[in-house]
C-alpha cells in the first residue's frame, strides 16, 4: 500500500471518526434538554400506549416524578417510588411487591432513558421531519437495556416515541398529551387503606 493510498485512508478514517463524535454530541445535547423539560423537579403526566410482544398490548395514563412512577391501566396499576414497585391487577385484586431491573421499569415507565443515557451508552442521532431520533446501544452487552430508539420532536424536545429493547425483542411506547404538571409523592406509593381486599404478594 502506498504512501498516498494510506494518507488518504487516514484522513478519511478522521472524518468518519469526527462525524460520529459530532453526533453523539449533538445527540447529548438533545438528551439532556428532553430531560431537563421531562424530569423537572415537580414531575408531569402524559398518556400512553404500549406495544410489546412480552408485556402485551395496553393503554393508559402516567405520572412521573424524578425516577418515580404512577401508571394506570384499565387493567392495572402500577406504583414506583424509585426502589421499590407494587403492581395491582384489577381482575384478581393481588398487589405484587418486586424490585424492578432496569429494562422493567423502562417497559412501563417511557421516560427511564431520562436516568440512564448519560452513562453506559454509545450515542447517535438522525433527523426524520418534524423529529430528531436519537438511537442509545449500550456499551456493556450484559446490560438490561441493550438498546433505545427515542424520538424528540424539535420544538418542544418532547418525546412522542421510545422503542428499547430486552433480549431479541423490542417494546414500543407511543406518548401523547404530555403535561407539565406538579405530582405529590404519596401517588408513587401503594396505600393498601385504598384496596382493602387486595392481597399482597412480596416477590423480592
Amino acid at each position: 500500500m502506498n504512501t498516498k493510498l494510506i494518507s488518504i485512508l487516514t484522513a478519511l478514517l478522521l472524518l468518519v471518526t469526527a462525524a460520529h463524535a459530532q453526533s453523539a454530541n449533538e445527540a447529548r445535547k438533545v438528551l439532556d434538554k428532553t430531560a431537563s423539560i421531562v424530569g423537572r423537579k415537580g414531575g408531569a403526566k402524559a398518556n400512553f400506549t404500549l406495544t410489546s410482544p412480552k408485556y402485551g398490548n395496553t393503554s393508559g395514563t402516567i405520572a412521573i416524578k424524578g425516577n418515580k412512577f404512577n401508571a394506570r391501566t384499565s387493567q392495572a396499576i402500577i406504583w414506583y417510588n424509585g426502589k421499590t414497585q407494587w403492581a395491582y391487577m384489577k381482575a384478581t385484586e393481588e398487589v405484587n411487591i418486586t424490585t424492578p431491573n432496569e429494562a422493567q421499569q423502562a417497559a412501563m415507565n417511557p421516560y427511564k432513558f431520562i436516568t440512564i443515557y448519560k452513562i453506559g451508552f454509545n450515542l447517535s442521532m438522525k433527523t426524520s421531519g418534524n423529529n430528531y431520533v436519537v438511537h442509545l446501544t449500550a456499551q456493556n452487552k450484559k446490560r438490561s437495556v441493550q438498546e433505545m430508539y427515542i424520538t424528540i420532536n424539535k420544538k418542544s424536545y418532547v418525546p412522542s416515541q421510545v422503542k428499547m429493547k430486552q433480549g431479541t425483542s423490542w417494546t414500543t411506547l407511543d406518548i401523547t398529551n404530555f403535561q407539565v404538571k406538579d405530582q405529590a409523592d404519596n401517588i408513587f406509593i401503594f396505600n393498601a387503606k385504598e384496596f382493602p381486599n387486595s392481597e399482597v404478594i412480596d416477590l423480592r
